[in-house]
Parts: C-alpha cells; structure tokens; sequence
C-alpha cells in the first residue's frame, strides 16, 4: 500500500493477494520523505490512500494470470533499485508521476487556451471554450500520454531521449478532446454541476454550449493536421468516430443479461478508453517505435481507461456529491445500468425489468441503489476494475526500465484507488 500526503509516503508491498482468496499476507514497509506533489491544479492525491496488491501462486486460476501479478512484483522489487545514467536517483521511492512530469505538464491548460483564443475572435464563444481548461481538473489523459511518450522514447533510445513537441501536443489534443466530449455530454444529459462548479448547461444555453463542444473539436483537428502524420491522424480520428458510437449505445439497452454486459463494455470502451488508448499509441507512433510496441501502449491505454470508468460507475454508488463534485447515482437517473446494477441483477432479477425500462418509475432509482448495495455488484465491479488495472501494470513491465515505466505501472494504482 502506498499512502500519498503532502509530506510522506508511505509504501508497502504486499507480497500476496488476500482478497477474497483469504491467504495471508506478507509485507513491508518503507518510509520515504517527499516534498510536496506538484503545482495544485495537478495534483490529484491529497491524503488518500493508494494501493499496489500483487498476486501469489496461492491465487490458482480463480484470480489475475501469473503474467500480470509478476509485473507489478518486478515493479515492487525495482523500487528497490536505483536508476542510472542522468535520471535522477528514485532509490526506494514510488514514483509520483505528476510530479515526475511537472515541467512537462506545467502551463499546458495555458497552451489548449492560448489555441482555442488564437482560433476565434467571438469573445463568448472563448469563454465557453475554455470554461473547463482552469487547471481544476485531474489532467489524467495528458499525464498519461506524456508518461507514455517519456517511457517509450527511453525504451527505444535509451536515456538520452527527450519529450517530442508533437508529443506534448497529442496530450493537449487528448485533454481537448475530452473536455469537448464533456460539454456534449452536458447538454446531452442536462446536467447541473461538473467538477464541483456549475456546468456550461446551466451558464450558456444549449445551441451556443454545443457549438463551442464543436470548436473544441474543430482546433483539436487543427492541431492534429500540423502534426503531419497520417497514421496518427488516423488514430486521433478514431477517438471521435468512438465517441460518438458509444454516445449512440448509451442510448440503447439489450435484452438478455450476456448481451447486455458487453454492449456495456464496449459501450465504455468507446465513450472513455478509445481516448486513453489511441493517444497513448499516438505518441508511440510519433517516437518511431515499432507495431508491437505501439499495439503495447495501445493495449495499456485500453486497460487503463476501462478500469478508470469502472472505477468511476463505482464512485457513483459509494463517494459523496462533495467529493465528486457532482451529484451521485447520476447514472441511475440518467437511466443507465452500469457494471454494479448489472452484476447485482444476478442476485436481484427484478432489476431486469428496471432497466429496460431505464429506471423510469417511481422508486425504480431508489430501489435499484440498494439493491446494488445489497448485492456483490461493487465488490464484482471493483475485482474487475483491478484486472485490468493489473493487466496494465504488466504491460507497462515490458518496456525498458525507467522513472516514467514505473510511473506508468504506479498510475494504475491511482486510478484504482481514487476517490473522486
């Protein structure tokens, strides 16, 4: 477990899996000092707490694959280790990966607003734009692409590479690509509150809000073609088409239970993971690395970002309105069943009926929310969230030892383990 605060960090690595297995455990504590993380509006941690849990052989077939439980063991173990050549010396410390990239990250809401200004000369139409590029949000989709391009480019060059500029512009591109994402979302779902503040729905009616989604979109692309590559422009291009496809399944239910949990799958493929998973091998691309290690980044992407969402269908049952910064069980009463509805209705058949009908009578959202929380739907959603978070963390094992694929193996851990 590795506990963040202003001032310390507190790892500890468990050599074997408890879980639901009931094995016991080993473990070891290390205590490094730290200063604080990063520039506020990158920070993400606070106080809490975060942990990185590997599997034993004790696990058998019931749990994650050996593959995946070594890899975040061999992470365990590298922290022991101290990196050479002109890296700094990480020794025994977890690697905080906004603040290993705060120079990288530093003043790139300033660049995506300084490119939506330079585009338009309708001043309210900038202000719409750029209402949610305040530096207030967790900057996740940028970090990761940026660790990405920093890990690939070591491992193919060694640790004299450096960050490429059109690098840093994908992770603005993603940042952009997803805040326009958010502004459609919000007139789509007529929502109130976005990251603790009134949202663009409720500031600016509906056809400006949405044009402003399209401009967004509009410089992104801008910014895509001045990146002079066709296969990225191919796969940046990509995310938009999923976006909308998912936006598209949200809409829509399926009958039988089976059916109904992969289109849910996909459906949260496209509308989150697409993103993470095609700018990550975006930057891949751009450093000239080789397909398997491009379809590499891409499946980290992909892990990272479906057990990201997972994480997030979780929060919506479990964190409070404060913390999220939006109200809870918004879900539900948007009418969508995500993974603890769709887990629970194992035990509680009768959520079935609910759902095809998207929660739409009196008491349906109310009775569905306990029944989730009656059921193993959260402890099922959670297990399969960190499957993929492991699977991630394996990947990221295959590249060349660094500060940055540490960091990439450590933000798996961070988004498991979020509270907002």
């Amino acid at each position: 477990m590795a506990c963040l605060s202003p001032s310390r960090l507190c790892a500890r690595v468990q050599d074997k899996l408890l879980c639901q297995f009931g094995h016991k455990v080993r473990r070891q504590t290390v205590f490094v000092k730290l200063k604080p993380p990063g520039p506020t509006p990158l920070r993400i941690f606070g106080k809490t707490c975060q942990r990185v849990t590997t599997c034993g052989a004790a696990c058998g077939s019931g749990g994650v694959g050996p593959a995946a439980a070594g890899a975040v063991r061999r992470l365990a173990s590298s922290l022991q280790s101290t990196s050479t050549g002109s890296l700094p010396d990480y020794g025994t410390q977890i690697v905080d990966p906004y603040r290993l990239l705060e120079d990288d990250l530093n003043g790139i809401y300033e660049d995506i607003r300084s490119e939506l200004e330079r585009n338009t000369n309708q001043a309210e139409l900038n202000t719409i734009a750029t209402y949610y590029f305040d530096g207030q949000g967790k900057a996740l989709r940028p970090m990761v692409a940026i660790l990405m391009a920093r890990a690939v480019n070591y491992h193919v060059y060694g640790e004299n590479s450096a960050l490429l500029p059109s690098q840093r512009q994908v992770a603005m591109i993603s940042e952009m690509i997803h805040s326009a994402s958010l502004i459609h979302d919000d007139v789509i779902d007529q929502s109130d509150f976005r990251r603790g503040k009134p949202s663009v729905n409720v500031l600016w009616n509906h056809k400006k809000v949405a044009m402003a989604g399209d401009f967004i979109l509009a410089v992104a692309s801008m910014m895509i073609a001045r990146l002079r590559s066709d296969e990225v422009t191919l796969v940046l291009s990509q995310v938009v088409t999923d976006l909308v496809q998912g936006e598209f399944m949200q809409l829509g239910s399926k009958e039988t239970e089976n059916e109904r949990f992969a289109h849910y799958l996909t459906k949260t493929y496209r509308k989150t993971a697409s993103l993470i998973a095609n700018s990550v091998k975006a930057v891949a691309l751009l450093s000239g690395a080789d397909e398997a290690t491009c379809e590499l980044a891409f499946q980290y992407g992909r892990n990272l970002g479906l057990s990201f969402q997972l994480v997030d269908d979780l929060l919506d049952f479990v964190s409070s309105a404060q913390a999220m910064g939006k109200p809870t069980a918004a879900d539900l009463r948007l009418g969508l069943a995500t993974a603890p509805v769709l887990f629970a209705c194992e035990k509680y058949p009768e959520l079935n009926p609910m759902i095809m009908r998207r929660f739409q009578e009196a008491g349906d959202v109310e009775k569905a929310f306990e029944l989730v929380h009656q059921s193993r739907g959260l402890e099922q959603t959670r297990f399969l969230a960190r499957k993929h978070g492991l699977q991630a963390a394996r990947l990221a094992a295959e590249l060349a030892d660094s500060p940055y694929q540490k960091a990439l193996a450590v933000t798996t851990d961070l988004v498991l383990n979020r509270i907002k």
